[in-house]
């Protein structure tokens, strides 16, 4: 999903879930808004809970797009078909100056 479209559907309360899994001091620094954060190595050893059900569509990004590759990947695995990744990731999102969240504490 092109980040454009992603904001135009936040603004229009029409959003996917949205998963964010960069750590948790990159998440605190500044996330897509509304994104949920589970760092990607989680999803590869445990079974957190996520935003949405495995049936809704689930936007996923990272920094710059491996680690939500490997994400993705993992998602699948455990039956989540409708996962697509943010085009550009954050690099992207914050390069087009769209606005980000912050969690208390981060920088």
């Amino acid at each position: 999903m092109r980040p454009d479209d992603l904001r135009a559907r936040i603004d229009a309360g029409t959003a996917p879930a949205v998963l964010d899994v960069r750590s948790q001091a990159e998440f605190d620094a500044g996330h897509v808004p509304g994104a949920a954060n589970v760092p990607f190595w989680r999803l590869l050893i445990s079974w957190p809970r996520l935003p949405g059900a495995r049936d809704e569509p689930l936007v996923v990004y990272c920094g710059h797009g491996p680690r939500a590759a490997m994400a993705m990947a993992a998602l699948r695995r455990r039956g989540y078909r409708r996962v697509e990744a943010l085009d550009g990731h954050m690099a992207a999102w914050r390069g087009a100056g769209l606005p980000e969240q912050r969690r208390r504490g981060g920088t």
